[in-house]
């Protein structure tokens, strides 16, 4: 490039590192401006300083709360990833932005890793089918997604040092297809490196990942920008094939990349053509976003159809768990004194889970979207029940429940929300428990006792111990960290206004020692972690071993009833495609995610009995029927023997007909 010709070694090592916590040097004598950047997966980040991690406190950078990215995979529904995709990305370029740290696809290996609310999936297949529409949808609005953390980012205890050990088919079956549908389907400008080691090398050191996979194997042509922190040379790290170093801190001429990469250029030790090489990379970026010439989309944030797409979303995503003699959808006529309790039907998440966080315009709580639902002629009340703060006495803590029991007694209805919070479920730090924290299965059984009209809401970025939940509601919901309009959706389908549908991205386990990483494989693992458990992550170690779960990967309730007919396959030399009918046997319209198992009746070694290949989200009116067709591609089962068996239901265990 002629530009590259122009520029100095100096300036060419400022696109190559922070100038900045979130943005690097430009050149502004050639027009090259700096490459801003922003976390993350739930919304555009608020506005740091240059050089400081205190926000700048501006007015301006209230964004759209988007819901995590948990919720969004519990939509199976590829048409909504693609539309967050494109608020996303209209919010990033409405920021100024040119980069957003988004999606986390990263395996849902374990249930304790505290970034699990930011990834998707326990499925490879899943995360496949969602991550890339995202990637596409970001990229329409001329900036770049930066999928992440590749690869193999499943804890965060020891993160910036763990070393992962993994063996080939794992690696190739489970943790790289979403980064590599990424690239064959989203076409992703940039890729985030992350902080764990893999087989001894600092990912963003890595050439196997780097070089030998990403643009080797699967001709990537876009930059991969480090972590933050997450690179440790100079030599090593340039030769591996990371383009951009980004850190915490704010000695910027310090960095790998900086002052050491030009001495190690002028001592000879590094050859500037390496350097040219990234440069190339980040200006062909640039030009595909349309930095150094426009026109150039100019974004919006806040919009009212960001709002409304959020909400949308979020009401796909939340999860009937449980719904025992049809409790759920409530008529509000039937209840005219209700009480809600539990922290997190008032309290906001935006601002928490570490770089996820989210200034968000505004948030409605699960009892805020009870109000705005029910209006004035409902008595409403709300006492928390438990306290999350660790200095509470023993005192306020009984008085606490003592108030709740008291409350749950004199009302006609209980409306629990509970579950997990940022404190769990964040960057930096692993779980401890599968239990409820707080104290909340007590409280649940007390509450049952004293009213059975009892509704569970459980809210938590990835599975929890919910047995007691289970035997003590009349019903049981499971949502997530959902938005800015959380709490409409929730109370939308609490009361029927919406007919829920979404299924679970992973397994629900009664015991943590059900879990493959926990029974099989180290979790956190010290120094190294191995992954025992190879392909058997999440159902397909409980179908193998015939563990019952609490509930199924895959599984969701809603208010129709459905039924699967009529199912007629053909093949040609690259795809299955299967047709069916689906009806809606009930006087609810609804929607239905058919599932589409494949099991290899020939298995060379050991295999999972089944693994999840195709799906498809159906509305379908109430006493009418759909058809549908779902297609499988011969090469996502090219792994597998020509004798296959294909199962199709709306769950991992829910199978309806075999094939």
């Amino acid at each position: 490039m002629k530009l590259i010709e122009q520029m100095t070694l100096e300036e060419k090592i400022g696109l190559l590192h922070g100038d900045g916590f979130f943005q690097t040097k430009g050149v502004k004598r050639l027009g090259i401006p700096p490459l801003k950047m922003s976390d993350g997966p739930m919304g555009v980040r608020h506005d740091f300083p240059k050089a400081s991690w205190i926000a700048k406190g501006l007015s301006s950078d209230y964004v759209t709360y988007f819901p995590s990215n948990t919720a969004l995979a519990a939509t199976w529904n590829p048409e909504l990833a693609y539309i967050f995709g494109q608020d996303l990305g209209a919010e990033t370029r409405g920021r100024g932005k040119d980069v957003i740290l988004a999606p986390g696809i990263n395996i849902i290996r374990h249930p304790f890793c505290g970034r699990n609310f930011e990834y998707m999936s326990e499925d490879p297949f899943l995360i496949t089918k969602m991550a890339p529409p995202i990637v596409r949808g970001i990229q329409e609005n001329d900036v770049a997604a930066c999928v992440k953390h590749f690869a193999l980012n499943n804890q965060e205890t020891n993160r910036l040092e763990v070393n992962v050990e993994v063996d080939d088919q794992a690696l190739e079956e489970i943790y790289l297809p979403g980064f590599k549908a990424c690239v064959d389907e989203g076409n992703a400008y940039t890729f985030m490196g992350a902080y764990n080691k893999f087989r001894g090398d600092y990912a963003c050191e890595s050439t196997f990942l780097l070089q030998d996979i990403l643009r080797g194997r699967w001709g990537y042509d876009g930059i991969v920008i480090s972590d933050w922190g997450a690179c440790h040379s100079t030599d090593q790290a340039m030769e591996a094939g990371l383009d951009i170093e980004m850190s915490v801190t704010d000695d910027f001429d310090s960095y790998y990349y900086a002052d050491s990469l030009y001495q190690k250029v002028m001592d000879g030790i590094i050859d500037e053509a390496l350097v040219d090489e990234k440069v190339e990379r980040i200006l062909h970026l640039m030009e595909r976003i349309h930095m150094l010439e426009g026109p150039r989309k100019q974004g919006k944030y806040n919009s009212y159809e960001h709002q409304t797409n959020t909400l949308t979303t979020a009401e796909e995503s939340i999860v009937l768990l449980e719904n025992k003699a049809s409790f759920l959808p409530l008529n509000p006529e039937d209840y005219q004194r209700i009480v809600v309790i539990g922290d997190n039907a008032n309290r906001q998440h935006s601002l928490g889970g570490g770089s996820a966080e989210i200034k968000a315009l505004y948030e409605k709580t699960p009892l805020a979207g009870i109000h705005h639902h029910l209006g004035g002629n409902h008595q409403i009340t709300y006492v928390q029940g438990y306290s999350c703060q660790p200095d509470v006495t023993q005192d306020q803590l009984s008085n606490l429940r003592m108030t709740a029991l008291r409350m749950a007694s004199q009302n006609d209805l209980v409306i629990f929300v509970g579950g997990l919070n940022h404190d769990f479920d964040t960057e930096g730090k692993d779980r401890q428990s599968y239990q409820l924290p707080f104290g909340q299965d007590r409280l649940i059984q007390e509450l049952h006792a004293v009213n059975p009209n009892l509704l569970v809401v459980n809210m938590s970025g990835s599975a929890v111990d919910l047995t007691i939940a289970k035997t003590y509601s009349k019903a049981l919901i499971h949502t997530w960290y959902n938005g800015m309009e959380g709490g409409t959706a929730l109370a939308n389908v609490i009361f029927g206004k919406v007919n829920p549908s979404g299924k679970l991205p992973f397994t629900m386990a009664k015991a943590l020692n059900d879990y493959p990483s926990e029974r099989l494989g180290e979790f956190p693992g010290d120094e190294t972690v191995h992954y025992h458990e190879g392909v058997f992550v999440g159902y397909r170690y409980f179908d193998y071993e015939q563990i019952e779960p609490l509930y199924a990967f895959g599984h969701g309730l809603n208010y129709s009833q459905f039924a699967l007919a009529d199912i007629e396959k053909t093949e040609n030399e690259e795809t299955f495609t299967f047709t069916m009918t689906l009806k809606n046997t009930s006087t609810v319209d609804g929607k239905e995610v058919i599932q589409a198992y494949v099991e290899d009746e020939e298995p060379k070694g050991k295999r999972p009995i089944r693994e999840l290949k195709g799906f498809k989200k159906v509305f379908v009116a109430a006493k009418s029927e759909e058809s549908v067709r779902i297609t499988i591609d011969k090469k996502d089962i090219a792994h597998l023997s020509k004798k296959l068996k294909f199962h199709f239901g709306f769950s991992s265990r829910d199978i309806k007909v075999t094939i």
